[in-house]
Formats: structure tokens, sequence, C-alpha cells
């Protein structure tokens, strides 16, 4: 894979930092070694490198849901807002192993 290539990406993200959802449609990106979370418009709510993330799925959550701490913030990320996307809980499981793969941790 190319550095112009994303290790991973998704869009459509509801993000959530307790008790508040942040944005219903925002976004994921891991690249060059970095994780940010963005709104629908790209603005950057959260940044960190890679392998100080860690990431989990939570027990109270679908399967579509992961929970990441960046910047000892957690953020819970929903990828298939109420099951609207088929591909959901692939793309869960995709963004951790993006995660873990890249030295971050479990959460």
């Amino acid at each position: 894979m190319s550095t112009a290539e994303p290790d991973f990406s998704a869009t459509g993200v509801r993000i959530e930092r307790w008790p508040r959802s942040l944005t219903r449609a925002g976004q994921v990106r891991i690249k060059d070694g970095r994780l940010a979370l963005m709104t629908s418009y790209g603005r950057i709510i959260d940044s960190a490198p890679v392998r100080a993330v860690t990431a989990g799925r939570p027990w109270f959550a679908g399967d579509d849901s992961t929970v990441a701490t960046v910047n000892g913030r957690r953020y819970r990320l929903t990828m298939g807002q109420r099951g609207r996307r088929p591909d959901a809980k692939l793309l869960a499981g995709r963004f951790l192993d993006a995660v873990r793969g890249a030295g971050g941790g479990k959460d």
C-alpha cells in the first residue's frame, strides 16, 4: 500500500464523546501512522499517533460500534448508524485491525 492511501477510512460515522454526540456523519481515518476523527466537513475533532491509541468493542453496544481512546479521551464510533450500512460490522472490525496493526493497544 502506498503512503498516499489511508490504512483505514470510513465516512458516515457517528462519533460520540459521552454523554453527547459530536457528529452523526463523521470521518475516521488512519494515514501515515496517525488516527484522525473528523466532522463531515473535515474539521479535526481529535488526532493522535496510532501507536498511542487504544481501541476495542464495547460490551454495551452492537457489532458496528467501537470505543477508541485518543489523547486520554474515550470516543464511541458507530460505523453503521443503527443498521443503515450492511458493511458496518466489517468496517468496525477493519478499524480495530488497523489500530492494532499500527501498534495501537486494546481498550
